[in-house]
């Protein structure tokens, strides 16, 4: 309905009204109300939305940061702000004192970082979102299980080989942990995941995980693109971090037979180089028969 129908509609109400009764009036104005909600969906009363916790992420087991929705009511933000709470569960302390969120602002919208200061390891924490007072969503973990490692970086590749048919290629891929990650003095101990394909494709394969920072590709095909990306994981859980950049590789070419297909064995000169050599050796031995004879 155009906003021209809604004002003869809403001409005809106040005539109704003049002329029906209330009763006439509201069930037109029902109707008006219908009609604005069609052209203005945000208008629907039924959108009622909390807030809610997405993700609490570490990347280092030094930080982390805690992200949540916002809240919506009615096509807008809930009036009340929200605020998020903390508290660490240690056994130590017989009372469990409620903090408000260092710092709202590092992380981004609708989050709250947690900086080295605020971050113990192995106690485990709890976390609630408030609005107007009153506890909207709240969770528990310890920074361990929250680990997401940020993607590995410097990806790069080396050829090892190329088949004798020029046909298929062997390569070896290399990466660095991520900058932020402490791998060398064993505070971390990262898992890698590798995955590949043909550019073309859309499944990627996928490797076993692996703790070192290289890996081989074996049998790649020579006349095709391939597309590599890698992530990584701490050791014994489950949270993957983000894919690195793609890295392509093309490989080169070292032979005319770029794939089988197009690889033929010369059957048709073997055996025309066979028929001749044995009409030869024939003709010699005949030969070689009749001298016997003269003789």
């Amino acid at each position: 309905m155009d906003l021209w129908q809604l004002l003869l509609t809403l001409a005809l109400a106040g005539s109704s009204d003049a002329f029906s009764g209330r009763e006439t009036t509201a069930a037109i104005l029902s109707s008006v109300s219908q009609s604005l909600l069609s052209v203005n969906p945000g208008l629907k009363t039924n959108s009622s939305k909390k807030a809610k916790f997405t993700k609490c992420r570490s990347p280092e087991l030094e930080t982390f940061s805690c992200h949540w929705t916002d809240a919506v009511r009615h096509g807008l933000k809930s009036p009340g702000p929200i605020q998020l709470f903390y508290t660490r569960r240690n056994t130590e302390e017989e009372t469990q004192e409620w903090k408000e969120c260092p710092d709202y602002v590092s992380a981004g919208e609708n989050s709250c970082y947690f900086n080295s200061s605020f971050t113990s390891i192995w106690i485990p924490y709890c976390i609630k979102l408030t609005s107007n007072g009153g506890t909207v969503d709240e969770n528990c973990f310890s920074v361990n299980q929250i680990v997401q490692p940020d993607p590995p970086i410097a990806l790069n590749w080396t050829l090892l080989n190329i088949s004798l048919t020029g046909v298929h290629a062997d390569i070896q891929v290399r990466w660095e942990a991520p900058t932020n990650a402490d791998t060398q003095k064993g505070w971390m101990v990262l898992e890698y995941e590798l995955q590949y394909k043909e550019v073309n494709e859309t499944q990627w394969k996928m490797m076993d995980p692996i703790l070192s920072t290289s890996v081989p590709l074996y049998s790649l095909r020579v006349d095709k693109e391939y597309e590599v990306r890698v992530r990584s994981k701490q050791r014994k859980y489950e949270n993957y971090g983000e894919f690195s950049e793609v890295l392509y590789v093309k490989l080169p070419q070292m032979s005319q037979f770029t794939c089988e297909e197009d690889f033929y064995f010369p059957w048709l000169l073997i055996i025309i180089f066979g028929i001749s050599g044995l009409t030869v050796m024939l003709f010699v031995f005949l030969f070689s028969k009749q001298q016997r004879k003269e003789n």
